[in-house]
């Protein structure tokens, strides 16, 4: 089970913008300080963390923070306007196109997702696959 996942920021305030403008609507709560900022799944009392949870965070060794080649971290939304939604506010909160939401050929025929950079280059992904809404055809 993956407990966590984190991503370096080196302007740990235009990460904010970005991450802020589609993680709460999924849920997320944020929590900042000084090591940066921690989004986390609410947790009812008695219940067990919902995991993972997502750090953004300066460097540990104080390099510049980079995007990993090949890595990309991807979150789920309700439903494929979710997805549209979240994209379009992820943009304007200074992240960059990767993939506009749609069908991609070599997923399944519900698999909805959008594809965003964040501020710092690290590859987002923003999906749906209820197999309740229209599915691409073919």
């Amino acid at each position: 089970m993956i407990a966590y996942v984190t991503v370096g920021a080196d302007d740990i305030t235009r990460a904010k913008r970005f991450y802020s403008a589609f993680l709460p609507a999924l849920d997320y709560g944020l929590k900042e300080g000084p090591e940066g900022l921690s989004y986390e799944l609410p947790v009812k009392p008695g219940q067990s963390p919902i995991l993972p949870d997502f750090y953004v965070k300066p460097t540990f060794d104080s390099h510049p923070a980079s995007a990993g080649n090949g890595a990309m971290i991807a979150f789920e939304a309700v439903s494929q306007k979710q997805v549209r939604d979240l994209h379009s506010a992820a943009l304007v909160a200074g992240g960059f196109d990767e993939g506009q939401p749609g069908f991609r050929a070599s997923y399944g025929t519900h698999f909805y997702v959008g594809y965003l950079r964040d501020p710092q280059g690290n590859k987002i992904a923003l999906f749906s696959n209820d197999q309740d809404e229209p599915g691409r055809e073919g």
